[in-house]
């Protein structure tokens, strides 16, 4: 897959300097297009995919139970499904996050009961024996399931997102213009770190003052911290006004993109952004382009807060 560890670009302070860089940006835009196809191609990317087609789509409650038992929890599957699916093993002492678990079985056409319990509540459906009912949903039963960082064994596969490169500048400038973007920024030790595997986060100062407040995860490589900042920046800049769950998830390709356009302006390669939009976006890379006029903006704006 190509990369985009390019020099740094300036521009002139001339009255063509916004189209200049716009038109960058655009040429920047088409080479993620094509990193992203690439990556969807690639066979790294094919052996990740068919790893996470295995692990179980929760519902909303199950996951909710899941969040408040383990909230770090990423990957979550049954004792057996990590024994057999994945070759890991869950570690001694390690405690069961219990879900519900729907129980499937033959079920009367009227009552929509199992066979006991059709007898059992006097259900009067007689038209057909049990034996050829058709299958259904008929209840639920607690489960145990585990998260990976319970388990040890074979490694599940990860694709390479971090970005690289030269940021030890960048990362105070990023703290020094958050004012000027009008968010607040803090860097949470990896210890002290609440939110999982996620590198950063944007969310609400409180109940009552609505200025985002973009955390994001130490790491020692600082080319990877400062892309997580200009991502969850452009989020607090594009979406946090945003309260339809489908359309954040769209706009998830747009700060990841704002993202890669910024870091590539100051000599980072963020090539890594391909892999994170290509487990995003699914079939439709060119949605990218869609959002150019936003994504353009977007980096420009965090751009000139930086300066040069």
């Amino acid at each position: 897959m190509a990369t985009s560890s390019d020099s740094s670009v300036s521009f002139e302070e001339t009255d063509t300097r916004h189209d200049e860089m716009h038109s960058t940006i655009e040429a920047w835009i088409d080479d993620l297009v094509n990193h992203v196809d690439d990556a969807q191609a690639s066979e790294e990317f094919q052996e990740w995919l068919e790893v996470q087609s295995r692990f179980h789509d929760y519902s909303h409650r199950n996951t909710l139970l899941i969040k408040l038992q383990y909230p770090e929890a990423t990957k979550v599957a049954g004792y057996n499904t990590w024994r057999n699916d994945f070759d890991r093993h869950v570690k001694e002492g390690e405690q069961a996050i219990w879900i519900w678990a729907p129980i499937i079985t033959k079920r009367c056409p009227e009552c929509e009961n199992s066979p006991s319990y059709h007898e059992n509540i006097g259900c009067d459906y007689d038209e057909t024996s049990p034996d050829d009912w058709s299958k259904g949903l008929v209840g639920f039963k607690p489960a145990p399931v585990f998260d990976v960082s319970q388990t040890e064994g074979e490694p599940l596969p990860e694709l390479e997102t971090a970005a690289t490169g030269d940021a030890n500048n960048l990362v105070p400038a990023l703290k020094d213009a958050a004012d000027e973007l009008g968010v607040a920024v803090r860097i949470v030790d990896a210890d002290d770190w609440e939110h999982g595997d996620a590198k950063g986060v944007c969310k609400y100062r409180s109940l009552h003052d609505f200025q985002p407040v973009v955390e994001a995860r130490a790491r020692s490589n600082h080319a990877d911290l400062a892309v997580t900042l200009i991502h969850e920046y452009a989020h607090a800049l594009l979406h946090f006004d945003i309260e339809d769950e489908p359309e954040r998830a769209k706009r998830e390709v747009e700060a990841e993109a704002v993202a890669y356009i910024v870091g590539r302006y100051f000599g980072l390669d963020t090539s890594g952004s391909a892999f994170y939009l290509a487990a995003w976006q699914g079939d439709d890379p060119e949605a990218i382009q869609e959002r150019l006029g936003r994504i353009s903006s977007t980096a420009q704006e965090i751009i000139r807060s930086l300066g040069e």
